[in-house]
């Protein structure tokens, strides 16, 4: 059996339907069992058995015939071998299709709850698998997390995870199974922090889901982010959390933005509070949000006397908000974005958005990275092109410079400057004809070619 077991285990050409059949035929189910339960645990024998069987039901006929063994799948789930019930957990999957019994789930949350991570991984699959099944959704209920370790909590949490991010029919089943609150009472619990960190993480990645606001702003989650990210007795690294979390919800509820907005002051949170703005500022809708005193304290960050992290995140959040990644604002947006560079400038000593925008320029390698990109963002608009062409060391740094850093970003920034002025009434404008000239030429010679064009070196044959 063992150098059967072995071989098939190991060759694919093995693993087919007739193969299973032959192997079955010489080797019964209740043959197999048996050995592997007389105590065989963590032996080379179990080892080389469980993966020879793991083979045979990943064939149409091995899971066929393991459906006339299903006491063999209770006694595997509640097996103290590890590999055991992880076979056990990944045959469930296997027969999917014939498996609607409710002491199956119970049994294989015992394994998610008390499994090691390569069981619960088995789990999460057979879960997954079983609420995309017309009837499987029915059987996950929410109380299971009442009696479970903190640890346990967290991988029913990384189970709901799962499930939500299937599709739209299953995350609307988890909703209405109450499932989200268990996200709620994680949260709120804050008894152990690392739990509760966790929560946040699993929460962070199940709002990536572009289905997650239908059903999240539904749920009181919004309110206890907000309640989060407002109280200062909490852990700092807890309320970074959240707030990026509020970021990607992308809420219109003016209690969170004013919440996120109060965390800009703090230099703990600032940083966070920016990207998440600037995560809110990606969308139309977003960027319509924030043009209000929040974005006015995203532009004092940006272009004030701040910390360098602090100033980067800034400059990333405006460019966002300008639509360095999607379309332009609608016009009472337009006029307030405006309203905000010039009002920037003058409550500075550069007096003008150009000035600000050289200011950055002339700042280390990474600020000025973020510079081209928003650089790239403003000049579509009529006064921005204006502001930029009105400063000719702004078209001196982009189109000189000779360092490597970011030789795409500046190139990117060289070409919608170019673009930008075509499209404009300045292209007749002689006092801006030097500018289009040297634009012209740096986006000739493309990212990466240097402004002088290489020549051969001619040397004598004494040099050798």
């Amino acid at each position: 059996l063992l150098e059967a077991a072995s071989d098939f285990a190991t060759y694919p050409g093995l693993q087919t339907d007739a193969a299973a059949t032959e192997f079955l035929d010489r080797f019964p189910l209740p043959l197999i069992f048996s050995v592997l339960q007389t105590g065989v645990e963590e032996s080379e024998l179990e080892a080389t058995i469980v993966a020879c069987l793991d083979r045979i039901f990943r064939t149409k006929y091995g899971a066929s015939r393991l459906l006339q063994y299903a006491s063999f799948l209770q006694a595997g789930l509640r097996a103290n071998s590890h590999i055991v019930r992880c076979l056990a957990c990944k045959a469930v999957s296997y027969i999917l299709e014939n498996v609607k019994n409710i002491i199956i789930y119970s049994l294989l949350i015992d394994c998610l709850l008390d499994g090691n991570e390569e069981t619960s991984a088995a789990v999460l699959e057979s879960i997954k698998n079983i609420a995309q099944s017309s009837e499987g959704i029915g059987v996950i209920f929410p109380n299971v997390a009442s009696r479970c370790s903190s640890l346990g909590r967290v991988r029913i949490l990384a189970l709901i995870k799962e499930l939500f991010s299937l599709s739209t029919s299953v995350a609307s089943a988890v909703y209405e199974a109450n499932l989200l609150k268990l996200f709620e009472a994680e949260i709120n619990r804050r008894d152990d922090m690392l739990t509760t960190l966790s929560a946040l993480e699993l929460l962070y990645e199940l709002v990536e889901s572009p289905h997650s606001s239908r059903f999240l702003l539904k749920t009181t989650l919004l309110q206890i982010l907000t309640d989060t990210i407002s109280n200062a007795s909490i852990d700092s690294i807890l309320r970074s959390r959240a707030i990026m979390i509020s970021g990607r919800l992308l809420s219109s509820v003016t209690s969170l933005l004013l919440a996120v907005d109060e965390r800009l002051q703090d230099t703990d949170e600032c940083e966070s509070a920016l990207e998440a703005l600037g995560q809110i500022g990606t969308s139309i809708q977003g960027a319509v949000l924030l043009l209000t005193p929040v974005a006015r304290h995203v532009f004092e960050s940006a272009f004030g006397c701040q910390g360098r992290g602090k100033q980067l995140a800034a400059l990333h959040a405006i460019g966002d908000i300008c639509g360095a990644n999607r379309s332009e604002l609608n016009d009472t947006a337009e006029k307030c974005l405006r309203r905000l560079f010039y009002a920037a400038a003058a409550n500075s000593t550069k007096l003008t958005p150009s000035g600000l925008l050289l200011s950055v320029l002339q700042q280390e390698p990474e600020i000025r990275l973020a510079a081209y990109r928003l650089i790239s963002a403003v000049v579509v608009r009529p006064w921005g092109i204006m502001e930029v062409c009105s400063k000719k060391e702004i078209i001196t740094i982009l189109t000189d410079e000779a360092t490597k850093i970011g030789m795409e970003a500046r190139f990117n920034c060289c070409a919608s400057i170019n673009n930008a002025l075509s499209a404009s009434n300045m292209v007749h404008d002689a006092s801006v004809a030097e500018i289009a000239a040297k634009l012209q030429e740096a986006v000739r010679r493309g990212p990466y070619l240097s402004k002088k064009e290489p020549q051969p070196v001619v040397v004598t044959a004494d040099r050798f």
